[in-house]
């Protein structure tokens, strides 16, 4: 049975948060993120999506299971810490909307799934009206860290080729714990954006 894809808001996306809790807590154990996950965080971060009008989930289903999701919001509905970042890079914030996760079970990746995500959210956003930019915030981690796999490749060049491009002068820290932390430490974020048109 192939994937498929449902972009879910309101209700069906809230039915949805504890398996995207579940893919979050698996799929970001991997380095770049290393997360150590906490059901009860993940509760409360994900309320977001639900809570702020225009926010979205886009589940990829093998059948009934959920396999892989991506999110989306407003940046209005983000944190003052990520407002300001992408308001230091030259955006509208009201004009701009934020991609927060892209999780997938490793067995799914190498079939454009990562693609559909963009695609979808990028509709979601310009369905909404008023929206000019997208952007995301990713990880970053030094060439040497210790943990960084002799095979992993950094999704930039994935990344290019959806149209993105680092933003300057957007920063910002998020703070976890990773799998050898006692507690949690901030981690510095780099964010990329897309112009996006009225529609593609």
């Amino acid at each position: 049975m192939p994937v498929t894809l449902r972009t879910l808001t309101g209700a069906d996306l809230d039915a949805h948060l504890d398996d995207l809790a579940r893919l979050r807590i698996a799929v970001f154990r991997a380095f770049p993120y290393l997360y150590d996950g906490d059901a009860a965080y993940e509760r409360r971060y994900l309320r977001t999506y639900v809570e702020t009008p225009g926010g979205v989930l886009v589940a990829a289903l093998d059948g009934d299971r959920v396999v892989g999701a991506a999110t989306g919001v407003p940046l209005v509905g983000e944190p003052d810490d990520v407002r300001r970042a992408v308001a230091d890079g030259g955006l509208d914030v009201a004009a701009t909307f934020y991609f927060g996760e892209s999780v997938l079970l490793p067995a799914y990746r190498g079939r454009g799934l990562g693609v559909g995500f963009f695609e979808a959210r990028e509709a979601h956003a310009r369905a909404l009206g008023g929206m000019t930019h997208a952007v995301f915030c990713a990880v970053e981690r030094p060439a040497d860290h210790p943990r960084r796999p002799a095979d992993y490749v950094p999704l930039d060049a994935f990344w290019r080729r959806r149209g993105y491009a680092p933003l300057p002068g957007a920063r910002c820290a998020f703070s976890w714990r990773d799998l050898d932390e006692p507690a949690e430490s901030p981690k510095p974020m780099a964010f990329w954006v897309r112009r996006l048109a009225p529609s593609e």
